[in-house]
């Protein structure tokens, strides 16, 4: 065997020292839990291995779902030997040691899996060194990854592996591992406490190990305890990233619950935000996007809430401006929406992209010097204020856009007010260009 393997799967089950999550690790695909949308009878990876076609894959997904344990089976299950690499701990120089390794026992008949840990640790060069030997067929390289692999991971690497995305475990799966480990511990639970523990666990499972683990330590008699679990139990970790995908995904739903009106979901994801130390500026920051591109003139105050919210947040700190940024995204929620702003900016941007500059017409022209005034600057100009309703009769588009509609205000909220004014507007200003020239 290699001198990188590792220790066969059922012998990590015997060795009392080693964690509660080592010992349950499973060593088979029957023993697996969760992941059945890509393991399940039938589906690609699980008919990959069943079918010995194995290829080099990325395990993408969330803490303790089972990356490291399928890379192990899918190698105990082939029969190839298991070199796992960790990302954090390993430089090029140990990839080509590892490589050259993998290279004499293909020369030997025998398959090698190189399981990459963190793979998207590594920077592109050292990437770039798996490159030939995936490509050779010398390795099988397995990756896992917590972070989305279309930012992390080299377009290159990517195009030479399938990337499977791995779930969290589903509370009621968390639960049957649990019950699962209770005989290992030697302890005796209520299904109460075990499912508290599942739930606070989100979904990981090494997490759900750990706190079993202390908490059966901390129990008398054999028996959990609720004193114990509670002494257990750190504040839940919510899966979060302020530089990776998780903080754009909880945005994105946090803006797409406001745009639907949905004030419950929008204040779920604000607090998913909140409780995973989220920069409050920031989210006031995107509260004013949202008053500005999802609202607009169909309730105006909405711009101004999310100002007043983001000083009181400054104002404030943590925690008391929480409660302005929770109130702007109840406001925001339940506003009439409009995107006729965003929509009437971009038809002008595009406008003035596609078309010539147009001159300014010289009756919108200031005049300071005679000069000017003799050139026709000012001349034709009409001062609002000298007629009814401050309606002048004169277009102020240059010529060739003349009657150009960029903005069309929704029937909702403020803006079915402002499209009656609207139309009044256009129709007075249409009727003096048809007009016949006196």
């Amino acid at each position: 065997m290699s001198l990188f393997d590792a220790a066969p799967l059922a012998s990590l089950k015997d060795d009392e020292g080693r964690p509660l999550a080592e010992r349950m690790r499973p060593a088979t695909l029957e023993e697996f839990v969760g992941q059945q949308h890509i393991i399940g009878p039938g589906k690609p990876l699980r008919l990959q291995i069943e079918r010995d076609q194995l290829s080099s894959i990325i395990l993408w997904g969330p803490p303790g779902v089972g990356k490291t344990t399928l890379a192990r089976i899918i190698a105990h299950v082939s029969h190839c030997d298991f070199i796992p690499f960790s990302a954090v701990m390993s430089g090029i120089k140990e990839i080509k040691a590892v490589m050259a390794d993998a290279e004499r026992n293909r020369r030997l008949g025998r398959r090698t899996v190189i399981f990459v840990d963190e793979i998207h640790r590594f920077n592109k060069a050292q990437q770039d060194a798996f490159l030939p030997y995936v490509e050779r067929g010398d390795i099988i390289l397995i990756g896992a990854t917590t972070e989305n692999p279309s930012f992390e991971v080299i377009s290159a690497l990517l195009s030479r592996t399938k990337v499977y995305m791995l779930k969290p475990l589903a509370e009621e799966e968390i639960f049957g591992l649990l019950e699962r480990a209770l005989p290992v511990l030697r302890v005796t639970a209520s299904g109460d406490l075990l499912r508290q523990i599942a739930t606070y666990a989100n979904g990981d499972a090494r997490m759900a190990y750990n706190i079993l683990e202390l908490a059966a330590a901390a129990s008398e008699k054999g028996e959990l305890t609720a004193q114990a679990v509670e002494d257990s139990l750190q504040r839940k970790m919510l899966l979060y990233d302020k530089a990776g995908e998780e903080h754009y995904n909880l945005i994105s739903a946090l803006h797409k619950s406001v745009r639907s009106s949905d004030v419950d979901a929008a204040l779920y994801w604000l607090g998913r935000m909140l409780e995973a130390g989220e920069d409050r500026l920031y989210i006031a920051r995107r509260l004013v996007r949202m008053a500005i591109e999802d609202i607009g003139m169909a309730d105006p105050r909405a711009l101004e809430q999310s100002i007043a919210a983001m000083q009181a947040v400054h104002f404030l700190g943590i925690p008391e401006g929480d409660l302005a940024l929770a109130q702007a995204v109840i406001y925001l929620s339940v506003a009439a929406k409009s995107d006729a702003s965003y929509q009437a900016l971009n038809r002008v941007m595009e406008a003035v992209e596609n078309r010539r500059a147009e001159p300014v017409p010289f009756h919108l022209r200031n005049a300071p010097t005679g000069a000017m005034k003799q050139w026709g600057y000012g001349v034709g100009y009409q001062h609002a204020h000298k007629f009814e309703d401050a309606l002048p009769e004169m277009d102020c588009l240059p010529e060739s856009l003349a009657g150009t509609r960029f903005y069309e205000p929704t029937r909702r909220g403020l803006e079915e007010k402002i499209a009656q004014r609207l139309e009044e507007i256009r129709a007075r200003r249409k009727a003096a260009r048809e007009a016949p020239e006196k």
